[in-house]
């Protein structure tokens, strides 16, 4: 009798041991945030071309604004300016499969990286006489001057031809 009662407990023991250290541990109280990590989430930029938003505009609309300035402002509507940015044109391009004798479309990539906050005059007019509609112009990696020392990277900004 007392040999099946060591047993019972020995395997009752194993068992509570076992369920205990599947149980989940509590988690960690939190820590309180510093002041400085608080102020930077309270700030957000969004980035314009001329007066849009990342959209889809009709081909007419992105001609008369090749040639207008980026302009980054925050949620206090300051403008910062723009010291760079990396510009990428999307153009499809047509070809005829030769597997399937059907004409298929590509997506040609080019781009440049500039210096300041507007297109070059040379990119400008070759796009004037080249976007058409399905096209893309992306304004990534847009660099602002937030203050004397301090610049900061912001959304980037995607006009898509209709």
């Amino acid at each position: 009798m007392t040999k099946q009662l060591l047993i019972t407990l020995t395997l009752f023991a194993g068992i509570t041991t076992s369920a205990a250290a599947q149980s989940k541990p509590k988690p960690a109280a939190r820590t309180a945030k510093p002041a400085a990590a608080t102020a930077d989430k309270k700030l957000a930029f969004r980035t314009t071309w001329g007066i849009y938003l990342s959209d889809s505009l009709p081909r007419p609309e992105v001609l008369k604004i090749l040639d207008s300035a980026l302009i980054v402002r925050d949620n206090k509507n300051i403008k910062y300016p723009v010291i760079s940015f990396d510009f990428l044109y999307e153009a499809k391009e047509a070809f005829l499969n030769d597997t399937t004798s059907q004409v298929s479309f590509y997506t040609e990539t080019t781009g440049d990286s500039f210096k300041g906050d507007r297109l070059s005059p040379l990119w400008s007019k070759r796009l004037k006489e080249t976007i058409q509609k399905g096209e893309a112009l992306i304004f990534s990696n847009i660099v602002i001057q937030y203050s004397e020392d301090k610049f900061y990277r912001v959304p980037e900004l995607r006009i898509s031809v209709r």
